[in-house]
């Protein structure tokens, strides 16, 4: 583990947006008993980095807005840090100090195959989900997040569709979503349903799950 509060701040760094008050989402279920959801700490920024290999032409500008989206919409404060050697593995490790440095590993988001990544083969454009993260007496939290997507595929989006790019970029907020804590939602007017048919941005289930998890609470003893 890093040393504990390492960037910490006093109180949230960013705030969320007034809720919708829908109910059309699905958080993930959190594996703590009382604990009613897990969340990235709100008091740190969320630090994430990109492998250059198999990158989608113009995929670093549709990653820039989703995340965007994404922390407007949740209130917790991204921060690029660059580029990263590291590649996309099932057993990613949380704490890579001779990589990183001596804090959790960033959110990765990589463009993969399914070659690469066995999880993508078939009907799947990407994936996405965090690790938990815990100390002794303190609540939960999601720390070094992933996210692959299927260059191949996605190309093929970009190609074939007059809004290709924006839907690249839905499913890449959708697998932002999965990082931060929401599950696939049955209703398909959502953003987090798992057969998305067209819908390009956040809904107001999808937007109400994110203010959620952006209020997670502030642990400095991580």
């Amino acid at each position: 583990m890093p040393p504990p509060g390492y960037e910490a701040s006093p109180s949230p760094l960013g705030t969320p947006p007034p809720t919708t008050g829908s109910t059309a989402f699905v958080l993930q279920e959190s594996p703590k008993e009382g604990q009613q959801f897990v969340a990235y700490d709100p008091c740190r920024p969320v630090r994430y980095v990109v492998p250059p290999e198999n990158a989608l032409t113009g995929g670093d500008i549709l990653i820039r807005e989703a995340v965007a989206a994404v922390s407007q919409a949740s209130g917790l404060q991204f921060v690029y840090d660059g580029t990263t050697t590291e590649d996309p593995a099932d057993d990613r490790q949380t704490f890579q100090p001779d990589r990183y440095g001596k804090r959790w590993a960033p959110v990765l988001i990589a463009w993969s195959t399914p070659g690469e990544s066995p999880s993508l083969v078939g009907d799947v454009a990407g994936d996405g989900g965090s690790s938990y993260a815990q100390v002794a007496g303190q609540p939960l939290v999601l720390a070094a997040g992933q996210v692959r997507l299927d260059t191949p595929d996605l190309a093929g989006i970009m190609a074939s569709r007059t809004d290709g790019a924006a839907q690249v970029r839905a499913i890449i907020m959708h697998e932002l979503g999965h990082v931060l804590g929401l599950n696939h939602v049955n209703d398909p007017t959502q953003l987090m349903n798992a057969k998305n048919m067209g819908v390009l941005d956040f809904a107001a289930g999808d937007r109400a799950g994110l203010v959620l998890l952006g209020t997670g609470p502030c642990v400095p003893q991580l």
